[in-house]
């Protein structure tokens, strides 16, 4: 145990101690909300840019009050012109396009321009259209279109249990926030952080100083420091970048003058006060100490199995480009089971197939992770927690045997059929 404490003090000190890992820990959430605030900037400056200037040929005259004009959008309307006199303004005069109205109410509107126009851009012609059309209609039928209006009916389901909790499409919308933030950060940090075990494994093994460390410790002592020192370093790594990208992101509005919107705003954007009373109620509602528990249980156990993995396969090869073959067969359930999660689970978060994959040791990790948010019971919880630590001790087991006789042998890429044999030695 002594020498299991040495090993991951050593990992850990190594890992923040390095210049790169210091670099990385303080710059990246400087460059994710530099990049967001560019992204921002060039976006509004994009859409300022581009703004377009539209001629409108209205022959029916029904139309004469439908367009106005708005911040990428400048709408004119023509008089007296035949469609080929307009279409030879837009040319001559290098507008964006020409909206043609014909007199026929019945008959085919056109949209005549240089470049195809964006489907944003068509949804908001033909919407307009059609909102005008359907007054017309109404009025012509003898309809007042304010009645219509008077007689419509928002309804709005009240969600509950038969225990008598309510819940609200504000809690569904959270849930599968929610889940899928914490399936996303597990997968992202198996991937980095189990890249860097395996990296930090084909080093030492490559300079032979594995040769004088196993010397003294057990290989399965090495290994599990490895595994061990290194997620340490990553939570460390993890927790800087949430506190910086915080504050960063805190002091963004001010420090660049971008416009946030204010609680009045936010509440006249809002249709009604009820509304976020129920986004309240569903943040005071929401279970997260529990769900932080639990989150933390298979975080924890789904970067172990991984991690295992990722050691066993930098003890089989010399250097990272002879580690293809073996990490594409542990990406794949890694992989599948990121898109259980973002489909199938947000879809059905109880359907056969969510169920299932969130009892596999190489899915739960992520999936039931995105199940928990909707309510599982804590009998599935266990087993799956059960299931994926007993696979834990399991694969770190034959991952020790591996790593055992691996890390000792250079010069060859091993095989499949090699890595059985070395399993069925003592």
């Amino acid at each position: 145990m002594k020498h299991l404490r040495i090993i991951i003090e050593r990992e850990y000190l190594n890992k923040i101690r390095n210049k790169s890992f210091i670099i990385m820990t303080f710059v990246s959430p400087l460059i994710v909300v530099a990049f967001a605030l560019i992204i921002g900037f060039l976006t509004d400056v994009n859409s300022k840019s581009n703004a377009k200037d539209i001629l409108i040929l209205d022959e029916s005259g029904l139309f004469s009050n439908t367009f106005s004009d708005t911040e990428t959008i400048h709408y004119e309307y023509l008089k007296d012109k035949t469609l080929q006199e307009a279409r030879a303004e837009v040319l001559e005069t290098s507008k964006y396009g020409l909206l043609y109205i014909p007199k026929e109410e019945t008959a085919q509107k056109a949209f005549y321009s240089e470049e195809s126009p964006s489907l944003s851009l068509v949804n908001e012609l033909t919407g307009a259209l059609e909102k005008t059309l359907f007054q017309y209609n109404l009025t012509q039928k003898g309809i007042d279109k304010a009645e219509i209006d008077s007689a419509r009916t928002k309804i709005t389901l009240q969600m509950e249990n038969f225990t008598g909790e309510k819940t609200s499409e504000f809690d569904n919308v959270m849930k599968i926030a929610i889940g899928g933030v914490a399936g996303y950060l597990i997968f992202m940090f198996i991937i980095i952080y189990g890249n860097m075990i395996m990296r930090s494994v084909i080093e030492e093994k490559t300079n032979r100083i594995v040769e004088i460390i196993i010397s003294s410790v057990k290989p399965f002592q090495l290994m599990l420091g490895k595994i061990i020192g290194t997620s340490l370093a990553g939570i460390t790594q993890f927790a800087i970048w949430l506190v910086i990208g915080g504050v960063l992101f805190a002091l963004a509005p001010s420090l660049f003058q971008v416009d946030t919107p204010t609680a009045t705003q936010a509440m006249a954007a809002t249709e009604s006060h009820s509304e976020i009373s129920n986004i309240i109620a569903a943040l005071y509602h929401f279970p997260f100490l529990e769900t932080s528990g639990v989150f933390l249980l298979f975080f924890v156990g789904g970067y172990l199995l991984y991690s295992s993995l990722y050691a066993m396969v930098g003890a089989m090869v010399d250097n990272e480009t002879d580690t293809q073959q073996f990490l594409m067969p542990i990406l794949i359930p890694l992989m599948l089971a990121f898109y259980v999660g973002m489909f199938s689970v947000i879809e059905e978060p109880h359907g056969t197939i969510s169920v299932v994959f969130s009892y596999i040791p190489l899915t739960s990790p992520v999936v039931m992770l995105m199940r928990i948010p909707f309510g599982v019971a804590w009998w599935e919880v266990l087993i799956s927690l059960l299931l994926l630590y007993i696979t834990f001790f399991l694969v770190i087991k034959i991952a020790s045997k591996i790593y055992r006789i691996g890390i000792l042998m250079y010069g060859k890429k091993p095989t499949y059929k090699e890595v059985w044999k070395w399993l069925k030695m003592n």
